[in-house]
């Protein structure tokens, strides 16, 4: 392979970037993605009809919805954001959510919002792609064969979920708290999500997933942030991190992905959460992602998927981190709060009211939860049954400990 240095300009860079990079490209499909990504980065800054400074670095760029990524998409092409409803999953357990009217979001915080017809972008700046260590054709999205707990052992990625399996399921909810966890080096993040899953565990796997992240590779800082993403073959060469690639289509104007959540839970504190639903509407087959009994955030079209096309067969439900092992030891990166679940409420990280939606669009508690921890000395998990909280379950840990060597 011939190594070239090239200096490349980017127009608008913005934020935490200079507008110039100039990077080694190991080969040419390396430089065609870097100026792929700045085209798309220049189109969106084009397209915006209002852009917003946030006080944490972050540029939100107001895009006409129907200029947004996702109709960049093949078999999205030419087509606008749905402008008929979902049908939303009917509740048949009393415990509801409180109202989610208003996300909290870092960017919003002064009162900040996209006009209407538009809908918040944030911006990825030159600084994102020069801190970056992978593979630019492959920025934005997981490492291949990841991101669920069958997959766990073979490539650092370590999990503590609850999860049921069965042949039919069309959704999932569940409140989930937020935390700042530490996260020791750029190579590794810590999250804690929802996936609704189909396929067998080979590159057929189709999911579709949402939650709250800290990666200081793809943001630059240790800020929880609200994340999307989606696979249709296994992490191979679809879906993507948010709406770092065509596919998702946002329908509101109010919650920027991949920006902050602030503020977030602390130790012996205050504690705040997200409520996420996503389920298939059963009038267009779409899968819908609505932030409790709250706004809709958008929507995932089924044509872009195989199995999810028709129903999903796991919902799960749970953290994850990344353990490179840094100087031969178990990473100290933190899942949750970094406290294991024996600490309980205020202390540990939790799931609550965890529900699936069946076949005929109702919300149902998940009675049968299987709790795993792949290294229960590093991030453990446990749970329980109350009415407040219907099924719920306290996971994570620390990571590195003295019985985590």
């Amino acid at each position: 392979v011939v190594s070239c240095a090239l200096s490349v300009s980017a127009s608008g860079g913005g934020g935490r970037g200079n507008g110039t990079r100039t990077a080694e490209f190991r080969s040419g499909d390396e430089l065609r993605a870097y100026q792929s990504i700045v085209a798309r980065m220049d189109k969106m800054k084009k397209a915006s009809v209002k852009t917003i400074q946030s006080a944490d670095g972050d540029i939100i760029h107001c895009v006409p919805a129907h200029l947004q990524p996702a109709f960049d998409h093949p078999t999205l092409r030419g087509q606008k954001p749905e402008v008929v409803h979902p049908i939303r999953p009917f509740s048949i357990d009393a415990a509801e959510e409180e109202g989610d009217a208003v996300f909290p979001q870092a960017w919003s915080d002064g009162g900040e919002s996209c006009p209407g017809g538009t809908v918040p972008i944030r911006r990825t700046t030159e600084s994102d792609l020069r801190r970056y260590s992978g593979s630019l054709r492959r920025y934005g999205m997981k490492p291949r064969a990841s991101g669920v707990r069958r997959d766990s052992t073979s490539d650092g990625h370590e999990h503590a979920v609850g999860y049921v399996t069965g042949d039919q399921f069309y959704g999932a909810k569940a409140s989930l708290n937020v935390w700042p966890a530490r996260v020791a080096s750029a190579a590794e993040f810590s999250l804690s999500q929802i996936w609704v899953i189909s396929g067998t565990f080979g590159n057929d796997l189709n999911t579709i997933e949402a939650g709250w992240q800290v990666s200081p590779q793809l943001y630059g800082d240790n800020s929880p942030r609200f994340f999307t993403y989606w696979t249709s073959d296994a992490y191979q060469a679809t879906g993507c991190y948010n709406l770092h690639c065509s596919g998702f289509v946002q329908t509101n104007r109010r919650i920027a992905i991949g920006a902050a959540i602030s503020p977030a839970s602390a130790y012996n504190g205050r504690q705040f959460d997200i409520s996420l639903l996503i389920w298939k509407d059963p009038r267009r087959g779409h899968w819908w992602l609505q932030l409790g009994s709250g706004p809709l955030v958008g929507y995932w079209p089924s044509s872009l998927f195989s199995h999810l096309g028709g129903h999903a067969n796991m919902v799960q439900f749970g953290g994850e981190v990344v353990n490179t092992r840094p100087s031969g030891s178990h990473t100290p990166t933190q899942m949750g709060s970094g406290h294991f679940p024996r600490e309980g409420f205020n202390r540990a990280a939790y799931f609550r009211n965890v529900q699936v939606v069946d076949w005929d669009n109702n919300l149902l508690p998940a009675r049968d939860l299987r709790l795993v921890a792949d290294h229960p000395a590093c991030y453990g998990i446990q749970g329980g049954y109350n009415r407040a909280w219907g099924n719920y379950f306290y996971y994570g840990g620390p990571g590195r400990n003295v019985h985590c060597p």
